[in-house]
Protein backbone atom coordinates (compact mmCIF):
# COMPACT_ATOMS: atom_id res chain seq x y z
CA UNK A 1 0.00 0.00 0.00
CA UNK A 2 0.98 3.53 -1.01
CA UNK A 3 -0.20 5.23 2.11
CA UNK A 4 -0.70 2.95 5.63
CA UNK A 5 -3.64 3.77 7.87
CA UNK A 6 -3.19 5.17 10.95
CA UNK A 7 -7.06 4.84 12.48
CA UNK A 8 -9.23 2.68 11.78
CA UNK A 9 -13.08 3.02 11.88
CA UNK A 10 -14.45 -0.82 11.72
CA UNK A 11 -18.26 -0.28 12.07
CA UNK A 12 -20.74 -3.33 11.95
CA UNK A 13 -23.29 -2.40 9.59
CA UNK A 14 -27.09 -2.54 10.51
CA UNK A 15 -28.13 -6.10 8.95
CA UNK A 16 -31.27 -6.78 7.20
CA UNK A 17 -32.28 -10.55 5.91
CA UNK A 18 -32.30 -10.74 2.34
CA UNK A 19 -34.31 -13.50 0.99
CA UNK A 20 -35.52 -14.40 -2.86
CA UNK A 21 -38.29 -13.10 -3.80
CA UNK A 22 -41.66 -14.14 -3.71
CA UNK A 23 -43.08 -11.33 -5.24
CA UNK A 24 -45.31 -12.75 -8.73
CA UNK A 25 -45.16 -9.17 -10.35
CA UNK A 26 -42.57 -6.42 -10.09
CA UNK A 27 -41.83 -4.60 -6.93
CA UNK A 28 -42.72 -1.23 -6.60
CA UNK A 29 -39.48 -0.50 -4.76
CA UNK A 30 -37.64 -1.48 -1.75
CA UNK A 31 -34.83 0.31 0.57
CA UNK A 32 -31.78 -1.48 1.68
CA UNK A 33 -30.20 0.56 4.68
CA UNK A 34 -26.25 1.28 4.26
CA UNK A 35 -23.21 2.21 6.59
CA UNK A 36 -20.29 4.91 5.83
CA UNK A 37 -17.12 2.82 6.67
CA UNK A 38 -14.99 6.09 7.24
CA UNK A 39 -10.90 7.09 7.83
CA UNK A 40 -10.40 10.26 7.15
CA UNK A 41 -11.31 12.25 10.09
CA UNK A 42 -9.25 11.58 13.14
CA UNK A 43 -10.44 11.79 16.69
CA UNK A 44 -9.44 15.14 17.39
CA UNK A 45 -11.12 16.30 14.32
CA UNK A 46 -8.03 16.38 12.58
CA UNK A 47 -7.72 15.16 8.46
CA UNK A 48 -6.01 11.76 8.31
CA UNK A 49 -3.73 13.16 5.66
CA UNK A 50 -2.07 9.73 4.64
CA UNK A 51 -6.06 8.16 3.91
CA UNK A 52 -6.47 11.70 2.47
CA UNK A 53 -4.18 11.54 -0.35
CA UNK A 54 -4.08 7.50 -0.47
CA UNK A 55 -8.19 8.20 -1.49
CA UNK A 56 -7.31 11.19 -3.80
CA UNK A 57 -4.76 8.73 -5.26
CA UNK A 58 -7.71 5.86 -5.62
CA UNK A 59 -10.24 7.94 -7.23
CA UNK A 60 -8.05 8.94 -10.07
CA UNK A 61 -6.79 5.42 -10.72
CA UNK A 62 -10.51 4.02 -10.43
CA UNK A 63 -11.30 6.45 -12.88
CA UNK A 64 -8.78 6.10 -15.08
CA UNK A 65 -9.08 2.11 -15.28
CA UNK A 66 -12.53 2.94 -15.85
CA UNK A 67 -11.39 4.59 -18.99
CA UNK A 68 -9.29 1.69 -19.77
CA UNK A 69 -12.43 -0.66 -19.27
CA UNK A 70 -15.05 1.35 -21.56
CA UNK A 71 -12.54 1.39 -24.29
CA UNK A 72 -11.89 -2.86 -23.94
CA UNK A 73 -15.71 -3.04 -24.20
CA UNK A 74 -16.53 -1.09 -26.70
CA UNK A 75 -13.83 -0.51 -29.13
CA UNK A 76 -13.84 3.25 -28.53
CA UNK A 77 -12.13 5.59 -26.30
CA UNK A 78 -13.77 7.37 -23.77
CA UNK A 79 -14.57 11.34 -24.50
CA UNK A 80 -12.92 11.77 -21.45
CA UNK A 81 -9.78 9.60 -21.24
CA UNK A 82 -7.78 11.91 -23.88
CA UNK A 83 -5.02 12.52 -21.35
CA UNK A 84 -4.12 8.85 -20.66
CA UNK A 85 -1.54 7.43 -22.93
CA UNK A 86 -2.25 5.04 -25.74
CA UNK A 87 0.05 2.52 -23.90
CA UNK A 88 -1.91 3.03 -20.50
CA UNK A 89 -5.62 2.94 -22.52
CA UNK A 90 -4.10 -0.66 -23.54
CA UNK A 91 -3.71 -2.04 -20.56
CA UNK A 92 -5.60 -5.04 -18.83
CA UNK A 93 -5.44 -3.62 -15.44
CA UNK A 94 -8.45 -4.27 -12.25
CA UNK A 95 -11.00 -2.48 -10.44
CA UNK A 96 -8.92 -0.41 -8.25
CA UNK A 97 -12.28 0.22 -6.11
CA UNK A 98 -11.10 -3.04 -4.31
CA UNK A 99 -8.20 -1.53 -3.04
CA UNK A 100 -9.90 0.52 0.02
CA UNK A 101 -6.73 1.64 1.69
CA UNK A 102 -8.79 4.89 2.16
CA UNK A 103 -11.85 3.17 3.87
CA UNK A 104 -14.20 5.25 2.53
CA UNK A 105 -16.93 3.33 1.11
CA UNK A 106 -21.03 2.71 1.36
CA UNK A 107 -21.73 -0.70 2.53
CA UNK A 108 -25.07 -3.21 3.00
CA UNK A 109 -26.43 -6.46 2.19
CA UNK A 110 -27.24 -9.04 -0.27
CA UNK A 111 -27.42 -12.70 -0.35
CA UNK A 112 -25.73 -15.11 -3.25
CA UNK A 113 -26.74 -18.51 -4.03
CA UNK A 114 -28.83 -21.46 -2.92
CA UNK A 115 -29.53 -21.61 -0.08
CA UNK A 116 -28.88 -17.97 -0.08
CA UNK A 117 -25.82 -16.66 2.54
CA UNK A 118 -25.69 -12.69 3.15
CA UNK A 119 -22.54 -10.66 2.35
CA UNK A 120 -22.06 -7.34 3.10
CA UNK A 121 -21.09 -5.22 0.00
CA UNK A 122 -19.85 -1.70 -0.91
CA UNK A 123 -22.43 -0.23 -3.39
CA UNK A 124 -20.80 2.18 -5.79
CA UNK A 125 -22.00 4.11 -8.53
CA UNK A 126 -18.05 4.26 -10.05
CA UNK A 127 -17.79 0.71 -11.20
CA UNK A 128 -20.03 -2.35 -12.43
CA UNK A 129 -19.16 -6.00 -10.99
CA UNK A 130 -20.11 -8.13 -8.52
CA UNK A 131 -16.77 -9.38 -6.22
CA UNK A 132 -16.70 -11.90 -3.76
CA UNK A 133 -14.06 -13.53 -1.78
CA UNK A 134 -13.72 -17.07 -2.51
CA UNK A 135 -13.05 -20.14 -0.76
CA UNK A 136 -9.43 -20.59 -1.92
CA UNK A 137 -8.97 -16.97 -0.70
CA UNK A 138 -5.56 -16.41 0.73
CA UNK A 139 -5.02 -15.23 4.54
CA UNK A 140 -6.13 -11.60 3.61
CA UNK A 141 -9.76 -12.76 3.40
CA UNK A 142 -9.60 -13.78 7.05
CA UNK A 143 -12.81 -11.89 8.62
CA UNK A 144 -14.34 -11.60 5.57
CA UNK A 145 -17.64 -14.10 4.77
CA UNK A 146 -16.49 -16.68 2.08
CA UNK A 147 -18.76 -17.77 -1.19
CA UNK A 148 -18.67 -21.08 -1.83
CA UNK A 149 -20.19 -21.37 -5.62
CA UNK A 150 -19.57 -25.20 -4.61
CA UNK A 151 -22.16 -25.19 -1.77
CA UNK A 152 -24.81 -23.23 -4.52
CA UNK A 153 -26.99 -25.75 -6.43
CA UNK A 154 -27.49 -22.43 -8.49
CA UNK A 155 -23.83 -21.47 -9.57
CA UNK A 156 -22.34 -21.99 -12.30
CA UNK A 157 -18.92 -21.70 -13.61
CA UNK A 158 -18.15 -19.50 -16.17
CA UNK A 159 -14.27 -20.93 -16.93
CA UNK A 160 -13.07 -17.79 -17.24
CA UNK A 161 -10.27 -15.93 -14.95
CA UNK A 162 -10.02 -12.30 -13.87
CA UNK A 163 -7.03 -10.63 -12.72
CA UNK A 164 -7.36 -7.32 -11.27
CA UNK A 165 -4.19 -5.17 -10.67
CA UNK A 166 -3.84 -2.14 -8.78
CA UNK A 167 -1.71 0.98 -9.34
CA UNK A 168 1.01 -0.43 -6.47
CA UNK A 169 1.22 -3.63 -8.26
CA UNK A 170 -1.33 -5.55 -5.67
CA UNK A 171 -3.23 -7.75 -7.48
CA UNK A 172 -6.75 -9.63 -7.23
CA UNK A 173 -6.92 -12.85 -8.96
CA UNK A 174 -10.15 -15.52 -9.33
CA UNK A 175 -12.51 -17.02 -11.31
CA UNK A 176 -16.12 -16.18 -13.20
CA UNK A 177 -19.24 -17.44 -12.54
CA UNK A 178 -23.15 -16.95 -12.20
CA UNK A 179 -25.32 -17.38 -9.30
CA UNK A 180 -29.05 -16.12 -7.57
CA UNK A 181 -28.49 -12.43 -6.17
CA UNK A 182 -30.67 -11.26 -3.92
CA UNK A 183 -30.96 -7.51 -2.73
CA UNK A 184 -33.79 -6.69 -0.06
CA UNK A 185 -36.02 -9.64 -1.65
CA UNK A 186 -35.05 -8.53 -5.28
CA UNK A 187 -33.65 -11.93 -7.04
CA UNK A 188 -31.27 -11.76 -10.14
CA UNK A 189 -30.61 -14.49 -11.35
CA UNK A 190 -27.95 -15.71 -13.32
CA UNK A 191 -25.53 -12.96 -12.48
CA UNK A 192 -22.05 -12.72 -12.98
CA UNK A 193 -19.73 -11.75 -10.23
CA UNK A 194 -16.26 -12.92 -9.61
CA UNK A 195 -14.61 -15.11 -7.26
CA UNK A 196 -11.35 -14.08 -5.79
CA UNK A 197 -9.13 -16.61 -5.36
CA UNK A 198 -6.21 -13.98 -3.95
CA UNK A 199 -7.37 -10.45 -1.87
CA UNK A 200 -4.80 -7.60 -1.87
CA UNK A 201 -3.36 -6.88 1.41
CA UNK A 202 -5.98 -3.49 1.41
CA UNK A 203 -8.82 -6.09 1.52
CA UNK A 204 -8.46 -7.31 4.59
CA UNK A 205 -10.83 -6.74 7.18
CA UNK A 206 -9.31 -4.20 9.18
CA UNK A 207 -9.59 -2.19 6.36
CA UNK A 208 -11.95 -2.94 4.34
CA UNK A 209 -15.37 -4.43 6.86
CA UNK A 210 -17.66 -5.10 3.72
CA UNK A 211 -16.97 -8.68 2.38
CA UNK A 212 -17.07 -7.53 -1.44
CA UNK A 213 -18.31 -4.96 -4.07
CA UNK A 214 -21.75 -4.38 -6.45
CA UNK A 215 -21.11 -1.89 -9.14
CA UNK A 216 -24.05 0.56 -10.25
CA UNK A 217 -22.22 2.00 -13.64
CA UNK A 218 -23.01 1.20 -16.70
CA UNK A 219 -21.83 -2.32 -19.04
CA UNK A 220 -19.06 -0.66 -20.48
CA UNK A 221 -17.13 -0.92 -17.66
CA UNK A 222 -17.72 -4.31 -16.55
CA UNK A 223 -14.21 -5.84 -16.38
CA UNK A 224 -16.91 -9.09 -17.12
CA UNK A 225 -18.22 -7.55 -19.96
CA UNK A 226 -21.57 -8.48 -17.89
CA UNK A 227 -24.53 -7.00 -16.85
CA UNK A 228 -24.06 -5.16 -13.52
CA UNK A 229 -26.41 -6.06 -10.86
CA UNK A 230 -29.51 -3.51 -11.49
CA UNK A 231 -29.39 -3.93 -14.76
CA UNK A 232 -30.18 -7.98 -14.57
CA UNK A 233 -32.99 -6.53 -12.02
CA UNK A 234 -34.61 -4.86 -14.89
CA UNK A 235 -33.85 -6.99 -17.90
CA UNK A 236 -35.33 -9.58 -15.57
CA UNK A 237 -38.76 -7.85 -14.84
CA UNK A 238 -38.11 -7.82 -11.06
CA UNK A 239 -38.39 -4.30 -10.63
CA UNK A 240 -41.62 -1.81 -12.11
CA UNK A 241 -39.12 1.03 -11.98
CA UNK A 242 -35.46 1.24 -13.44
CA UNK A 243 -33.77 3.34 -11.70
CA UNK A 244 -32.35 3.55 -7.78
CA UNK A 245 -31.69 6.06 -5.26
CA UNK A 246 -29.05 7.01 -2.49
CA UNK A 247 -29.58 9.07 0.55
CA UNK A 248 -25.94 9.33 2.09
CA UNK A 249 -25.98 11.47 5.88
CA UNK A 250 -24.57 10.54 8.85
CA UNK A 251 -27.67 8.90 9.88
CA UNK A 252 -30.56 7.11 8.16
CA UNK A 253 -28.78 6.13 5.02
CA UNK A 254 -30.28 3.85 2.52
CA UNK A 255 -30.06 2.55 -1.61
CA UNK A 256 -33.31 2.48 -2.80
CA UNK A 257 -33.88 0.00 -5.66
CA UNK A 258 -36.53 0.43 -8.43
CA UNK A 259 -37.31 4.22 -7.77
CA UNK A 260 -36.88 6.82 -5.57
CA UNK A 261 -38.21 7.02 -1.69
CA UNK A 262 -40.71 9.72 -0.95
CA UNK A 263 -40.04 9.79 3.04
CA UNK A 264 -36.26 10.95 2.09
CA UNK A 265 -36.82 13.70 -0.14
CA UNK A 266 -39.03 16.80 -0.98
CA UNK A 267 -40.14 19.00 -4.05
CA UNK A 268 -39.34 17.56 -7.21
CA UNK A 269 -36.30 16.65 -8.81
CA UNK A 270 -34.17 18.46 -10.96
CA UNK A 271 -32.82 15.99 -13.91
CA UNK A 272 -29.63 16.04 -15.94
CA UNK A 273 -29.00 13.84 -19.16
CA UNK A 274 -26.24 11.24 -18.87
CA UNK A 275 -24.05 12.23 -21.82
CA UNK A 276 -21.69 8.99 -22.09
CA UNK A 277 -23.28 5.62 -21.14
CA UNK A 278 -20.30 3.87 -18.80
CA UNK A 279 -19.85 5.96 -15.90
CA UNK A 280 -22.87 8.46 -14.40
CA UNK A 281 -21.59 11.28 -16.46
CA UNK A 282 -23.86 14.16 -16.58
CA UNK A 283 -22.83 18.34 -17.17
CA UNK A 284 -21.93 20.04 -14.18
CA UNK A 285 -23.36 23.57 -14.85
CA UNK A 286 -20.98 25.28 -12.58
CA UNK A 287 -20.00 26.13 -9.36
CA UNK A 288 -20.97 29.45 -6.95
CA UNK A 289 -20.82 31.57 -4.14
CA UNK A 290 -23.22 33.96 -2.32
CA UNK A 291 -25.40 33.56 -5.48
CA UNK A 292 -22.52 34.62 -7.60
CA UNK A 293 -21.39 31.74 -10.30
CA UNK A 294 -17.75 31.38 -10.19
CA UNK A 295 -17.16 28.64 -12.81
CA UNK A 296 -18.81 27.42 -16.06
CA UNK A 297 -20.14 24.30 -17.04
CA UNK A 298 -17.84 20.99 -17.08
CA UNK A 299 -18.50 17.59 -17.12
CA UNK A 300 -18.83 15.66 -14.39
CA UNK A 301 -19.11 11.96 -12.96
CA UNK A 302 -21.66 11.46 -10.19
CA UNK A 303 -19.57 8.57 -8.31
CA UNK A 304 -20.92 7.38 -4.52
CA UNK A 305 -17.44 5.80 -4.13
CA UNK A 306 -15.81 8.97 -3.97
CA UNK A 307 -16.28 10.87 -0.44
CA UNK A 308 -14.22 14.07 -1.96
CA UNK A 309 -15.32 16.83 -5.22
CA UNK A 310 -12.01 16.70 -7.87
CA UNK A 311 -12.08 19.48 -9.86
CA UNK A 312 -9.57 20.78 -12.42
CA UNK A 313 -6.84 22.30 -11.37
CA UNK A 314 -7.57 25.57 -13.21
CA UNK A 315 -11.29 26.05 -12.08
CA UNK A 316 -10.95 24.88 -8.34
CA UNK A 317 -8.27 27.31 -8.21
CA UNK A 318 -10.54 30.45 -9.29
CA UNK A 319 -13.22 28.73 -6.89
CA UNK A 320 -10.58 29.11 -3.61
CA UNK A 321 -9.41 32.45 -5.08
CA UNK A 322 -12.67 33.85 -4.91
CA UNK A 323 -13.86 32.46 -1.57
CA UNK A 324 -10.66 33.26 0.51
CA UNK A 325 -9.16 30.10 0.24
CA UNK A 326 -5.26 29.08 0.26
CA UNK A 327 -3.30 26.69 -1.61
CA UNK A 328 -2.38 24.07 1.35
CA UNK A 329 0.02 22.43 -0.93
CA UNK A 330 2.86 22.18 1.23
CA UNK A 331 0.52 20.96 4.42
CA UNK A 332 -1.79 19.00 2.52
CA UNK A 333 -0.78 18.36 -0.55
CA UNK A 334 -1.04 19.23 -4.27
CA UNK A 335 -4.53 20.07 -5.15
CA UNK A 336 -5.48 20.76 -1.59
CA UNK A 337 -6.79 23.86 0.22
CA UNK A 338 -7.45 25.21 3.55
CA UNK A 339 -9.96 28.09 4.84
CA UNK A 340 -10.58 29.90 8.40
CA UNK A 341 -12.22 27.02 10.33
CA UNK A 342 -14.69 29.77 11.72
CA UNK A 343 -15.85 30.75 8.74
CA UNK A 344 -16.93 27.84 5.98
CA UNK A 345 -17.42 29.85 2.72
CA UNK A 346 -20.38 29.11 1.16
CA UNK A 347 -20.28 26.92 -2.37
CA UNK A 348 -22.58 25.59 -4.41
CA UNK A 349 -23.20 22.93 -7.18
CA UNK A 350 -25.17 23.75 -10.12
CA UNK A 351 -26.89 20.96 -12.12
CA UNK A 352 -30.15 21.72 -14.28
CA UNK A 353 -29.87 25.59 -13.75
CA UNK A 354 -30.37 24.62 -10.02
CA UNK A 355 -27.80 25.72 -7.23
CA UNK A 356 -27.60 22.92 -4.52
CA UNK A 357 -25.59 24.52 -1.87
CA UNK A 358 -22.64 22.12 0.33
CA UNK A 359 -23.45 22.48 4.05
CA UNK A 360 -20.44 23.84 6.23
CA UNK A 361 -20.34 20.18 7.32
CA UNK A 362 -19.90 18.38 4.40
CA UNK A 363 -17.39 20.86 2.44
CA UNK A 364 -15.01 21.35 5.68
CA UNK A 365 -12.91 17.79 5.48
CA UNK A 366 -11.61 18.42 8.92
CA UNK A 367 -8.59 20.80 10.55
CA UNK A 368 -5.43 20.53 8.71
CA UNK A 369 -3.84 19.34 12.06
CA UNK A 370 -4.75 18.88 15.37
CA UNK A 371 -5.69 22.53 16.77
CA UNK A 372 -5.08 24.13 13.61
CA UNK A 373 -7.18 27.24 12.82
CA UNK A 374 -7.01 26.41 9.38
CA UNK A 375 -9.68 23.59 7.91
CA UNK A 376 -9.42 21.88 4.35
CA UNK A 377 -12.12 21.88 1.54
CA UNK A 378 -14.03 19.44 0.52
CA UNK A 379 -13.21 20.59 -3.20
CA UNK A 380 -9.87 19.65 -4.17
CA UNK A 381 -7.67 19.88 -7.83
CA UNK A 382 -6.63 17.19 -10.18
CA UNK A 383 -6.11 17.13 -13.57
CA UNK A 384 -7.01 13.78 -15.43
CA UNK A 385 -7.42 15.25 -18.42
CA UNK A 386 -6.12 19.21 -19.38
CA UNK A 387 -7.52 19.31 -22.52
CA UNK A 388 -10.80 18.24 -21.67
CA UNK A 389 -11.60 19.28 -18.11
CA UNK A 390 -14.35 17.14 -16.07
CA UNK A 391 -14.84 16.66 -12.34
CA UNK A 392 -15.65 13.64 -10.29
CA UNK A 393 -18.78 14.49 -7.83
CA UNK A 394 -18.57 12.57 -4.79
CA UNK A 395 -20.29 12.47 -1.22
CA UNK A 396 -19.05 16.30 -0.05
CA UNK A 397 -21.91 16.86 -2.69
CA UNK A 398 -24.17 13.74 -2.51
CA UNK A 399 -24.32 14.28 1.33
CA UNK A 400 -26.29 17.30 0.80
CA UNK A 401 -29.45 16.04 -1.48
CA UNK A 402 -31.47 13.12 -2.80
CA UNK A 403 -29.89 11.16 -5.80
CA UNK A 404 -31.75 8.91 -8.38
CA UNK A 405 -29.80 7.24 -11.25
CA UNK A 406 -32.54 6.47 -13.88
CA UNK A 407 -31.30 3.82 -16.23
CA UNK A 408 -34.33 4.04 -18.09
CA UNK A 409 -33.95 7.84 -19.18
CA UNK A 410 -29.99 7.82 -18.98
CA UNK A 411 -30.51 10.76 -16.27
CA UNK A 412 -29.18 11.36 -13.09
CA UNK A 413 -31.90 13.79 -10.59
CA UNK A 414 -30.64 15.72 -7.86
CA UNK A 415 -33.89 16.55 -5.16
CA UNK A 416 -33.86 18.46 -1.54
CA UNK A 417 -33.24 15.67 1.80
CA UNK A 418 -36.40 15.59 3.47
Amino acid sequence: MRFALTTIIASIPFLVTAVPSTRSEASEGVSIPITKHSVLKNSDGSVNLPALRAHLDRTVRKIEHGFELFELNTGSAHPLAGSLSPDSRKKQGGDPLTDADDGELWYGIISVGSPAKTYTVDFDTGSSDIFLPGPSCGTTCSGHKIYNPKASSTSKDLHKTFNLTFGDGAAVLGEQYTDRVTIAGLQATGQTLGVAKQYSPGLAASEFPPDGLVGMAYKSLSRYNAEPLFQTLVKEGTISKNSFSFKLAKTGSELYIGGANPKMYKGGFTYVDVTKQGYWEVPLGGVSSAGKKIIGQVDSIIDSGTSLILGDNANVKKIYEAIGGKDATSTVGAGFYSFPCKSVPPVSLIFGGKSFPLSADTFNVGLVSAGSEDCIGGIVGQDMDPKRPFWIVGDVFMANVYTTFDLGNNRVGFAHLA
